[in-house]
């Protein structure tokens, strides 16, 4: 099966378009005119309505990564956008492992479980999965990239998001240290959006602000890492000014690291940001620490996705995928910090 054809970045109203389609399948199913279980096609159907039209009852939210503060926030949002169109939302318990990850979707195609929305851990292992969920008449959408086998993928401007970030520390080192200074860039280097989120991030930052060192690209998405990573880097260079992000589970744990090292939280020379919008990096910016920015995703527009593009493609849309819109925020978008947290409560 080919790629789906990409659309460009999404606003808000893109998700609720999303989201409208889906009732009409559901309208369907009280109607008593659901289809078969396969997934469903481009084109109409003699009566005009979408061919492959379907109900569906059940999504599987497959998210490997539970220790991300994100987790708990996209269950729960998702979990209430799926009650409202009268869908189950379910979730694997993967505890970031890809063998779980794989037996726990294997288990789902199964039993048949209707819309699988995967986050793979590794990609090309999971390819195989979504093919047998596809050739079973199952729905796959793969969240954070793209496998050739699938009905739709949700992705969030990964290179914009690191971009963003990048170009964000290099203005504040050449306004705040004459262009000066050392950055350490915390990235990911195993799946798409890693891979997308470090070279945004790293050549925006390098193009603008050449003069700063760059003294370590290391591996981590989680805080525990981006701990004992940042750690590490700050033993050989306790003079670090700047620390960025592929997640901002991982620079918040580089912001650990430097507080811990005796750096005040509002050192004037300082710069820690990273990527995603998670709570505890948001309530850093807001309270003017040298946690200074964040490429942040609303929590409602990711949920949103989650259930608007499966029941998309349940409801026959020609180009049910998704791409959530994503934007920096600092100290001074007090109100859009204020409407993030709030998404996260």
């Amino acid at each position: 099966m080919t790629k789906p054809p990409r659309i460009g970045p999404a606003s808000r109203r893109r998700f609720l378009t999303l989201s409208g389609g889906a009732v009409a399948a559901t309208a369907l199913a009280a109607a008593g005119c659901a289809g078969p279980e396969k997934t469903a096609s481009a084109g109409k159907a003699a009566d005009g309505s979408p061919a492959g039209a379907r109900s569906l009852t059940k999504i599987g939210l497959d998210y490997p990564f539970t220790q991300l503060p994100l987790y708990t926030t996209l269950v729960k949002l998702s979990t209430a956008a799926a009650k409202k169109h009268d869908v189950s939302l379910v979730t694997t318990s993967d505890a970031s492992n890809a063998d779980t990850q794989a037996t726990n979707l294997t288990t789902w195609v199964t039993q048949k479980v209707p819309a699988i929305v995967s986050f793979p851990m590794v990609f090309e292992a999971t390819e195989k999965i979504a093919k047998a969920a596809l050739d079973a008449g199952l729905i796959w959408v793969t969240y954070g990239g793209s496998l050739e086998n699938q009905s739709a993928d949700i992705q969030f401007s990964f290179l914009e998001g690191g971009r963003l970030l990048g170009e964000a520390a290099a203005r504040w080192a050449e306004e705040e240290l004459g262009g000066k200074g050392k950055v350490a860039f915390l990235t990911d280097s195993t799946i798409q959006l890693g891979r997308e989120r470090t070279k945004g991030m790293i050549d925006a930052f390098t193009k603008l602000a050449p003069g700063v060192d760059v003294v370590a690209r290391e591996q981590a998405i989680d805080p525990d890492t981006g701990l004992s990573k940042s750690n590490a880097i700050l033993a050989k260079h306790p003079d670090l000014s700047i620390i960025l992000g592929i997640t901002d589970a991982a620079a918040y744990g580089g912001y650990k690291a430097l507080q811990q090292a005796g750096r005040k939280k509002d050192d004037a020379k300082t710069f820690v940001g990273g990527q995603d919008g998670s709570a505890p990096s948001l309530l850093a910016i807001k309270q003017g620490t040298f946690y200074r920015a964040s490429a942040a995703l609303a929590p409602k527009d990711i949920a949103a996705a989650i259930v608007g593009v499966p029941l998309a493609v349940a409801a026959g849309k020609a180009d049910p995928s998704a791409e959530v819109p994503i934007t920096l925020v600092r100290r001074s978008d007090g109100a859009k910090i204020d409407a993030l947290l709030a998404q996260n409560a």
